[in-house]
């Protein structure tokens, strides 16, 4: 008996890995000390794209359920408090926020179709200089509804220091622990519809493409490559500089099978990866012991020819080691470091890069170049 108790107190912190209680609401500033105003207050406009049905309350937005067959577009204002600390989300515990501690979402604006969602991402693209002209395109993970998804991009655009345009691909998770198969499904179902938005965001005049997938977020974003590639499209754009699967939920087996439409000199893929990751120890519990990516041996994935991470000596602000790709300072920062070099990740981090990485420690090639590990320990 006692054991059940424990193994269900273990299920419950793991299955709560990606996602935080909806605690912030869309639209809602303070009405005594407004975001806009607030000193050291930062503003980042997000850029949505969902399958998530429309939802009735405006201060919702959209729901965890799917939208039928077709993507609904929208943007939002997010401003990060001054006091925010590298590698924390601040969620106010109460409403209206108080945005000199708490992020804020403000301005919500649904668009009709892709027609205005794209031209509003060009007029944003045209003001900047050419070299702030990149996308960061993220994909989020399983038991993760928007607000959460919405926050987590905000944060790791500002804490990476990402000098371009944050557009969040946001699938119909429902937020809750005991949906698992229901955000397995959706994540699935989602798998054309990530494809339209890259093409739509390929399409404007941005400089780039950078493409950050966390937890069951990697599932369809391979997929979705997978599908892409096959059917000879993939990156038809010549605009993708960048893709990093954090943390990734997707059975090592799998994985293999997904890579192999690509030929190993084009694996350009960062696989981050920690040996103990708490979530992905679940997820390969109930998945029948079956390795998971994101916490696969490092020597076995880089014989795949994809560059390896290995973070399982980094730091993380949270207790399951499940999102170091944006709770982890160094990492973050790193991260965006690479993508405002307009690196594709094909070759180890330069001195200049590593420099604030004082436990940087070495970089491991295969002998045929394709692949490599970068330890942190």
């Amino acid at each position: 008996m006692i054991r059940s108790i424990v193994g269900f107190v273990w299920v419950f912190l793991a299955l709560t890995a990606c996602s935080s209680p909806p605690d912030a609401i869309f639209g809602v500033d303070n009405p005594a000390t407004p975001a806009a105003t607030t000193k050291g207050a930062t503003k980042h406009t997000i850029y949505i794209a969902t399958t998530r049905a429309k939802a009735d309350d405006p201060e919702v937005l959209f729901t965890g359920e799917r939208k039928p067959l077709s993507l609904n577009f929208a943007k939002v204002d997010v401003y990060v408090p001054p006091n925010h600390k590298v590698g924390y989300v601040e969620r106010p515990s109460s409403v209206p926020p108080d945005p000199k501690n708490d992020f804020v979402i403000l301005e919500p604006e649904i668009f009709a179709d892709k027609t205005p969602f794209k031209a509003s991402l060009n007029r944003d693209l045209k003001t900047r200089s050419r070299d702030q002209r990149e996308v960061l395109l993220f994909v989020h993970g399983y038991n993760t509804d928007l607000v959460d998804a919405v926050l987590r991009i905000a944060q790791f655009k500002h804490d990476s220091g990402f000098t371009g345009i944050p557009v969040l691909f946001t699938w119909a998770s429902r937020g809750k622990t005991l949906d698992y198969v229901y955000d397995l499904n959706s994540a699935l179902h989602a798998r054309d519809d990530l494809l339209t938005t890259a093409d739509v965001v390929a399409s404007t005049g941005s400089s780039g493409l950078n493409i950050v997938a966390h937890s069951m977020g990697n599932l369809l974003t391979v997929e979705a490559m997978r599908q892409d590639q096959l059917l000879g499209s993939f990156n038809s754009s010549g605009k993708i500089r960048t893709i990093v699967l954090a943390s990734a939920d997707i059975d090592a087996d799998v994985f293999v099978k997904q890579l192999q439409p690509f030929p190993k000199t084009a694996r350009k893929f960062y696989v981050l990866i920690s040996e103990n990751d708490k979530a992905l120890a679940f997820s390969r519990r109930i998945a029948g012991g079956i390795d998971r990516v994101g916490d696969e041996s490092g020597d076995e994935l880089v014989k795949l020819g994809v560059k390896v991470i290995d973070l399982s000596k980094v730091d993380d602000t949270s207790s399951l080691n499940h999102s170091k790709f944006a709770d982890s300072p160094e990492i973050v920062q790193l991260i965006g470091r690479r993508m405002n070099e307009g690196d594709s990740f094909v070759s180890p981090p330069a001195r200049s890069v590593l420099q604030n990485l004082p436990n940087a420690a070495r970089v491991l090639v295969q002998p045929s170049g394709t692949g490599g590990i970068l330890v942190f320990q």
